[in-house]
């Protein structure tokens, strides 16, 4: 049981606030390359982000490993971003350090999301058995691929 579910609840649910997270933040990602503050859409993708992060520290294990590491550096990445963007509201190197912080954090969601996709989805497993095949690899890459250009866009256009 955690936080009164069933683990296979929990787990629904911690896949239904990442998926929104991911969501939303690819949307917003997609916005600030094209040079517009989407602040609802922003709001949802930061809440169900840090609410992703937090979730995943619920889960059981017995020791700490790279969900773990990862979910951590998010966290912090997230307050920084949250500071930059409702703190300092994105006056003078905010404004790049708030794009750059979200969409890292955003990347974070999506690279563990597709882990998860190769590890839980059984059309995708028989590709990577042990997630060190090509298409693996090549997927991560394409994934960091787009949030490079599309941070690279994003700190170019984005508004204060």
């Amino acid at each position: 049981m955690i936080l009164g579910m069933s683990v296979s609840a929990f787990t629904i649910l911690h896949v239904i606030i990442s998926l929104i997270g991911i969501a939303t933040g690819l949307y917003v990602m997609i916005g600030m390359a094209g040079g517009r503050k989407l602040p609802f859409w922003t709001a949802i993708f930061l809440l169900f982000t840090v609410a992703t992060s937090v979730t995943g520290f619920f889960f059981k294990s017995t020791q700490i490993g790279p969900p773990h590491i990862i979910g951590a550096i998010s966290l912090v990445i997230l307050a920084i971003a949250l500071y930059a963007l409702y703190g300092a509201r994105l006056k003078g190197s905010w404004r790049w350090i708030y794009v750059v912080t979200a969409l890292i954090a955003l990347f974070f969601n999506v690279f563990v999301g597709v882990i998860q996709a190769f590890q839980k989805l059984s059309f995708l497993q028989p590709l990577v058995p042990t997630q060190s095949e090509p298409p693996f690899l090549a997927t991560q890459i394409v994934v960091l691929i787009i949030f490079l250009i599309c941070g690279w866009l994003a700190v170019r256009r984005y508004p204060v």
